[in-house]
C-alpha cells in the first residue's frame, strides 16, 4: 500500500482525453447508451426463447418418436414456398436497415411493405395448412403428436404474427419521419427479433418436414 502512494499510477494524457471524450458522448447522446440497454435486453429475450424453443422441439422429437405420423400428411411443398416467403422477408428488413441508414427513406419503406406482405403471406399459408391438416384428422386434441406440432408451430407462428405488427408499427414511424440515417436503433432492433424467428423456423422446418 505505501508503495501505491509512493508510486501513484501514471494517467497517460491519451487516457484523460479518451475518457473525457467518451464522458462527454454519453452526456450529448444519450440516446445511443439507451440503444445499447435495449439491445442487450431484446439479445437476453430472444436467448430465453432459444431456450424455450428447445424444450418444444424435444417434447415434439419424443412425440414424434412414439407416434410416427404418414409422410403424405404434412405439405412439404407448399411448407418450402413458405420458408422460401420467410427467408425473403428476412433480406427485405436487411435492405430496409441498410436503406434508412443510407438516408434512403423511399427504399426504406418499399422494403418495410415488402417485408409486411411476406410475413403476412406466411401466417396465411400457414393458417391454411392448419386447415387442411383438420381435415385430415390432425388437431391439437388428436394424438400426442398433434399436441406438440401445433404447440411447436403455432407458437413460432405467434412469433411471426407480433413480428409483423412491429414491422407496420415501424413503417408507419418511417413513413411519419421518426426514422433517418442517424436515428435508425429501432429497425436494427427489429431486424435482430425478425432474423432470430427466421433461423428458428429454419430448424423447424428441417426436424419437422425434411427429416
Amino acid at each position: 500500500m505505501a508503495q501505491e502512494i509512493l508510486n501513484p499510477p501514471v494517467v497517460t494524457p491519451p487516457q484523460v482525453a479518451a475518457a473525457a471524450v467518451s464522458a462527454a458522448v454519453e452526456e450529448q447522446h444519450p440516446e445511443l447508451e439507451q440503444a445499447d440497454n435495449r439491445k442487450f435486453a431484446i439479445w437476453l429475450f430472444l436467448i430465453s426463447e432459444v431456450m424455450f424453443f428447445t424444450v418444444l422441439i424435444g417434447a415434439y422429437m419424443m412425440a414424434r418418436w412414439k407416434n410416427p405420423l404418414p409422410h403424405d400428411v404434412l405439405n412439404v411443398q407448399l411448407t418450402a414456398l413458405n420458408t422460401f416467403i420467410l427467408l425473403s422477408s428476412s433480406y427485405t428488413v436487411v435492405r430496409a436497415l441498410s436503406a434508412i441508414q443510407q438516408g434512403n427513406r423511399t427504399g426504406f419503406l418499399r422494403s418495410m411493405v415488402l417485408s409486411i406482405i411476406f410475413g403476412s403471406t406466411f401466417v396465411g399459408l400457414q393458417a391454411f395448412e392448419y386447415t387442411n391438416l383438420y381435415h385430415e384428422g390432425l388437431t391439437l386434441s388428436s394424438n400426442l403428436f398433434g399436441a406438440t406440432f401445433f404447440s411447436l408451430t403455432g407458437f413460432h407462428g405467434a412469433h411471426v404474427v407480433i413480428g409483423v405488427v412491429w414491422l407496420i408499427r415501424n413503417f408507419v414511424k418511417g413513413f411519419n419521419g421518426s426514422y433517418s440515417a442517424s436515428e435508425n436503433w429501432g429497425i436494427e432492433l427489429m431486424g435482430l427479433y425478425w432474423h432470430f424467428v427466421d433461423v428458428i423456423w429454419i430448424l423447424l422446418f428441417t426436424i419437422i418436414y425434411l427429416i
